[in-house]
């Protein structure tokens, strides 16, 4: 604690000066510590989309299987199926960190931030699947040389090039968020009224832009994620202030619309053809706990959870999440068919498998390339 020391003069120009008065400065503002919880229910959120990409949907996935995993899990995949609400619950948590990340930031620093996070790791990733995938002894078709180059930029979706990983369209959808928060709230500087205005703007503007039908409007306010990423950033206000009424407002809108949204494009009760039988009620039940799971960091109720390990599943997340599903394709193959490795053991030992790769793509790739990226990045012209 650092004190400052104040004299006051004396009312007698004869007298003698009283000794000066020893006042305390103002305590600087703590930073915030490190929401631990946050970490690991990222890795959550990743882990259900894995279990969704190896057992929850049909496709490639159950060529490596050698049937569909209807056959190698006959219970547990309609309740995989339900794993690709992670994606949704990913976006909850992007809304709550890039807001967190953005408040009281420069442009410049924020755009650093956001790309030194993503480029590392997904460039390894991108180059690591093409090279695997270009392997005589594996079955599966790479990417042409030229689309592999384009998806080094993020661009794949609108250029209509193939994807390298079969998870990058979440990046684009992000890509878009990190753009519009940016430009709406970062380059004017944040506060919490811009923030609310951008939100309920862009919650509305994406509605009417889904009733216009118009495709231009749609590609750039995302009708169908943008409730996810407000309810993220509303739950980070409070998070600020847990008495924000229009913070939760935010909140409340961004699950309404969004399990909207959720229920329109993943229930599949009507369609005898489907893989597993989402219910309404179940995408629902997912969507809200995504929405309470985050609800429960931003009010602290999960301080508690404070250990260490979690940061360290934090860290593995995202680049676990760019190379779990058609690298985990290769492992199945090689597990299961190869083998001879019972379903079970094979899901657990492929999961095992990549988050070994993702720390490995965490220590050798993003921890000596994403500061000198953000150093480079933040420089000032």
């Amino acid at each position: 604690m650092t004190e400052t020391v104040v004299s006051t003069p004396a009312a007698d120009p004869g007298a003698p000066a009283p000794a000066p008065k020893r006042t305390r400065a103002p305590r600087a503002k703590a930073a915030p510590g490190r929401l631990r919880a946050l970490d690991g229910l990222r890795l959550v959120a990743a882990l259900m989309v894995a279990a969704y990409h190896y057992g929850g949907r049909g496709g490639s996935v159950a060529d490596a299987w050698g049937s569909s995993p209807k056959v190698q899990f006959p219970t547990l995949h309609a309740y995989f199926s339900y794993g690709c609400l992670g994606v949704q619950v990913f976006f909850v948590i992007s809304g709550f960190v890039i807001c967190m990340s953005g408040w009281g930031r420069s442009l410049t620093s924020f755009v650093a931030s956001r790309a030194s996070r993503l480029l590392p790791a997904y460039w390894a990733a991108v180059i690591l699947v093409t090279a695997v995938f270009a392997l005589p002894v594996v079955a599966y078709e790479a990417v042409s040389p030229s689309d592999a180059l384009v998806n080094l930029t993020m661009l794949q979706q609108p250029l209509g090039a193939d994807r390298v990983l079969g998870v990058c369209w979440t990046l684009w959808v992000e890509v878009r968020f990190y753009a519009l928060f940016a430009v709406c709230v970062v380059l004017p500087g944040v506060n919490r009224r811009r923030v609310l205005m951008f939100c309920a703007g862009w919650l509305l503007a994406s509605a009417l832009a889904q009733a216009a039908h118009e495709p231009l409007l749609e590609l750039v306010l995302m009708p169908e994620y943008a409730p996810f990423f407000v309810g993220g950033v509303g739950l980070y206000l409070v998070h600020r202030d847990r008495r924000d009424a229009h913070a939760w407002a935010l909140v409340a809108a961004g699950f309404l619309v969004g399990q909207h949204y959720a229920v329109r494009e993943l229930w599949n009760a009507a369609d005898p053809n489907a893989f597993a039988h989402r219910t309404t009620f179940g995408i629902v039940l997912v969507v809200a706990l995504g929405f309470l799971a985050v609800a429960a960091v931003a009010l602290g109720l999960l301080n508690r959870a404070n250990w260490r390990w979690l940061t360290v599943a934090g860290a593995l997340t995202y680049p676990f999440y760019l190379v779990h599903e058609h690298l985990g394709w290769v492992v199945i193959r090689a597990l299961h068919r190869g083998l001879g490795v019972p379903s079970a053991a094979t899901f657990v030992l492929t999961a095992a498998g990549m988050l070994l790769l993702a720390w490995l793509l965490h220590r050798y790739v993003e921890k000596p390339l994403t500061p000198l990226l953000r150093t480079v990045l933040s420089r000032s012209r």
